[in-house]
């Protein structure tokens, strides 16, 4: 019991919320500003409405996929979770998605968006951030 309870803490210490501009500087810093013409504002928005940007977050999906990290990148198409068959067109597990090396989640999503979908492989920004002003997602973060 000591052991699940010690597995816990570390799972939930190591787990990484981001603040806005934390965020938006993290994504500037790894070349995401007009990565395939799409603003700095657009990448935070996504992440917002996709994770309120937590590197932990997980959704299972009703096809049996399940999407992964600060992106929710899906195991169906882009990781490989073990137990979804998939294209892992990542190349990488998606547990790694899940931990604070953003840097991984980050080249993952800059190979989404080479895809022919686009951004718009993202339900979430197409509901909350397509076509709208997303200044604000920026604003104050001296990026």
């Amino acid at each position: 019991m000591r052991s699940l309870v010690f597995l816990l803490l570390v799972a939930v210490a190591s787990a990484r919320v981001y603040t806005r501009c934390e965020w938006a500087r993290v994504l500037k810093a790894n070349g995401m500003d007009g990565y395939y013409g799409h603003s700095l504002a657009n990448w935070v928005c996504l992440s917002k409405w996709e994770s309120d940007y937590s590197t932990t977050a997980t959704n299972h999906n009703t096809d049996g996929s399940t999407d992964y990290g600060i992106f929710q990148i899906n195991s169906r198409w882009w990781c490989d979770d073990g137990r979804t068959p998939t294209s892992n067109a990542c190349h990488i597990r998606c547990s790694q998605l899940l931990t604070d090396d953003v840097a991984i989640a980050i080249n993952c999503a800059k190979r989404v968006v080479r895809d022919p979908n686009g951004i718009g492989a993202w339900v979430a920004w197409r509901r909350h951030c397509e076509n709208r002003d997303l200044s604000s997602y920026v604003a104050g973060c001296g990026v």
